[in-house]
């Protein structure tokens, strides 16, 4: 009889646990009234766990001017496992607006928040001034993102936006599965996602983040938050990439994706695989 070992926790996933246990804590519903942003500037960064570490205990040191930053908590619960699924042309038109830089370029997925069940599709424009504008519609018992109520809802937020049509053909192009805590002060939100697995749905194939890098993204209504200026003093740069982008550049490799490599190897690495156990 065998015994089997389980799976090491990534580093990467103790350090956003264990920085949010030892913050004081912030409700949902709290955190929606100081800090929705669901109009907002995001910036992302790729931080050593060490790093982050350091930042995160600064700012959410209780001596921290105007008050220290606070965890969300959700029935004793500071870490949450994301799943979602992004949806695009089988030309891929959403990948390749915004490896050009399309002003009006979009993003389509569906989120599941999977401790609480809860269900959202989303769609993430870009605002005149460069900032992130996200529209959710519900999802509820068998709706499903490509159902007739979520289509009339894509076509009627793109043609407000940007008054342009809607692709009529979408399927479901990539998948991504992580652990997220949040931080947050007034106006000013702080995401920390490790443990990151994407699945390319059309070929199978999964990238997995590198066990010591959390994946920070800074969320406000300001160009720059002290969050970024902290990560600056430590040397640690914004990186152009964003989960979807990044991880088909790595994972179809014959993409004209070379804005997004340099980051793309830094968050996955050589590293691949779906079995991942947190």
């Amino acid at each position: 009889m065998t015994t089997q070992t389980a799976p090491a926790v990534p580093e990467a996933v103790r350090a956003i646990d264990g920085a949010a246990h030892a913050a004081v804590p912030i409700s949902l519903a709290e955190l929606n009234e100081r800090s929705s942003l669901l109009t907002r500037f995001d910036r992302s960064y790729m931080v050593p766990a060490p790093t982050f570490l350091r930042v995160i205990g600064l700012l959410t040191d209780s001596r921290h001017p105007g008050g220290p930053f606070r965890a969300l908590d959700i029935d004793g619960r500071r870490a949450f496992r994301y799943h979602s699924v992004y949806y695009d042309t089988p030309e891929l038109r959403s990948f390749h607006d915004h490896r050009q830089g399309r002003r009006l370029r979009f993003k389509i997925r569906e989120r599941v928040y999977e401790d609480c069940g809860e269900r959202q599709f989303e769609i993430k424009l870009k605002g005149r001034r460069g900032d992130t504008v996200k529209h959710r519609s519900a999802l509820t018992g068998t709706d499903t993102p490509l159902d007739s109520a979520r289509r009339a809802f894509l076509t009627d937020t793109l043609h407000r936006a940007y008054a342009i049509d809607a692709p009529t053909s979408l399927y479901p192009s990539l998948s991504t599965d992580y652990l997220r805590a949040t931080f947050v002060a007034d106006g000013q939100r702080i995401t920390c996602d490790a443990g990151l697995v994407c699945v390319d749905l059309r070929g199978g194939h999964a990238v997995c983040s590198r066990s010591g890098l959390v994946l920070v993204e800074t969320k406000s209504a300001a160009h720059l938050t002290e969050a970024d200026r902290l990560l600056h003093a430590h040397r640690v740069r914004p990186a152009v990439f964003t989960k979807y982008c990044g991880a088909l550049a790595v994972l179809r490799p014959t993409l004209p994706a070379n804005r997004w490599r340099r980051a793309a190897r830094q968050a996955f690495g050589q590293h691949h695989g779906t079995d991942v156990v947190w």
